[in-house]
């Protein structure tokens, strides 16, 4: 949709333009999606069926929303999507501070300005991305920041203390007509907060001496840690009452959601087959669960996409140093991950010196389960006889996925090789190396064959 094309009042009014309050606008887009059957809220998974619908009965009743919930939830994601539920394009007046519309200006300045040029008044267009504005909660952060203060150079202007035009407007007032979301909520300090209640509730401001009853037109939204969790700081029990809904998140609860997250979210250098990314997506969930971790911290979804995003770096390094065509990760690269993700993760005081055991546990926990899923029923029987009979693989973070395939022993006229790259559904050289090395892995956790590790080497025999 191109941009509008009135540029005064006057052709507003012409083109039947109606005003409409930021919320009754969210609410019929939001409806008008809901009948056409269009997902709003593209990009998100895992809510479909208990924050989604919460937040759309919110968005309805015109509420204030706070979302809570462990870090890695998507809460930033989820407010950053309700721009979409803005029209297009919305008319303001031209130069003005707070963005006023054409229809209804509100600051000193915009009213005179409507009163001397009539249907003259110049508008101009913003985007919905114009419209949406956010803020990192910081202890920093100050009441001029978010309601505004009084400027200085306005005053050595020549205008009077008690002119109202001498205030600078701070975030919250200069996202009029608007939505403003405040990430880390509880971050704000106490008395920040404190001067945010008007604005929640009489939407009007307070600066140092001043009173302004401005009529803001704004949708404020926020994201916060659960209290029982966030030590640097609380939501006054004020400001929560005043937002009409206060909704938990949470992580996907579903497999094929944290999967489906890891793939959306993840920057791959490399080909990352889907066991690969199971693996890791079992390996958080498993995380999750564990009671060596401070489940009170979370283990963030952002845990399995740095994950997914280092074994594809580990296989462009190898496809580099080996001169392989092509870089697909392979299983011997979730090991290099393990490696730098472990600051991700709090535990529990009590498992101090254990961390990378606990690891290194729950990743071989996550490799037999996907092993499970997926080569279940096959009969691996005849590569166990050989391995038993004397055959070695080898296998390792530099070692080519064309050396490994050779290096396999002959298995007569056995397909096993086969049936294992058919269920994985391994195709290319480095695709069907990952696939035996899965293989082979699950039958090292099964106990079946031995395994060797150390100089960049890992050999099964």
């Amino acid at each position: 949709m191109k941009r509008p094309e009135p540029t005064t009042v006057g052709g507003l009014r012409a083109s039947g333009h109606e005003l409409k309050t930021v919320r009754a606008e969210i609410r019929d887009n939001l409806l008008s999606a809901l009948r056409e059957g269009r997902d709003p809220w593209p990009g998100l998974h895992g809510f479909e069926t208990t924050v989604i619908p919460q937040l759309e009965r919110a968005l309805i009743a015109g509420h204030d929303v706070v979302l809570l919930g462990e870090r890695g939830q998507g809460k930033t994601r989820l407010l950053r999507t309700l721009s979409g539920l803005l029209d297009e394009w919305s008319p303001v007046i031209e130069g003005s501070e707070l963005g006023e519309h054409p229809f209804d200006p509100i600051t000193t300045e915009s009213l005179r300005r409507a009163a001397e040029l009539g249907d003259d008044l110049p508008v101009v267009w913003r985007s919905r991305e114009e419209r949406y504005v956010e803020k990192l909660a910081t202890p920093d952060t100050s009441v001029a920041d978010l309601i505004g203060d009084v400027d200085p150079m306005k005053v050595a202007e020549g205008r009077s203390l008690g002119d109202p035009e001498t205030i600078h407007f701070g975030l919250i007032p200069r996202s009029h007509r608007g939505i403003v979301a405040i990430n880390e909520l509880p971050d704000l300090a106490e008395r920040i907060q404190v001067a945010m209640l008007n604005v929640m509730e009489e939407r009007d401001i307070q600066i140092r001496g001043y009173v302004l009853r401005l009529p803001l037109d704004v949708l404020v939204v926020a994201s916060a840690n659960p209290e029982d969790y966030t030590n640097r700081g609380r939501i006054i029990t004020p400001l929560k009452d005043r937002f009409g809904a206060e909704i938990r998140t949470h992580y996907p609860t579903e497999l094929v959601d944290e999967v489906a997250v890891i793939r959306q979210e993840a920057d791959l250098g490399a080909d990352v087959p889907d066991h690969l990314v199971e693996i890791l997506a079992r390996f958080t969930r498993n995380l999750r669960e564990s009671s060596a971790v401070d489940q009170r911290s979370g283990v963030s979804a952002r845990f399995a996409i740095a994950g997914a995003e280092t074994i594809a770096a580990a296989a462009l390094h190898r496809a580099a140093r080996q001169g392989e065509a092509e870089a697909v990760a392979r299983p011997v690269d979730l090991e290099t991950a393990v490696d730098v993700l472990g600051g991700k993760i709090e535990f529990e005081s009590g498992e101090e010196g254990r961390e990378e055991e606990i690891l290194d546990h729950l990743l071989r926990t996550a490799t037999a389960e996907t092993v499970r899923a997926h080569l279940r029923g096959v009969d691996f029987a005849v590569l166990v006889d050989a391995i038993e009979n004397g055959a070695l693989i080898t296998t390792g973070e530099q070692v080519a996925a064309r050396d490994v395939l050779t290096g396999l022993p002959a298995l007569g006229e056995s397909e096993l090789y086969d049936e294992i790259c058919d269920r994985l559904g391994a195709t290319s050289d480095g695709q069907r190396a990952g696939a035996i090395e899965l293989a082979l892995e699950g039958l090292y956790l099964a106990r079946r064959v031995g395994k060797e590790s150390g100089g960049g080497e890992t050999i099964y025999g």
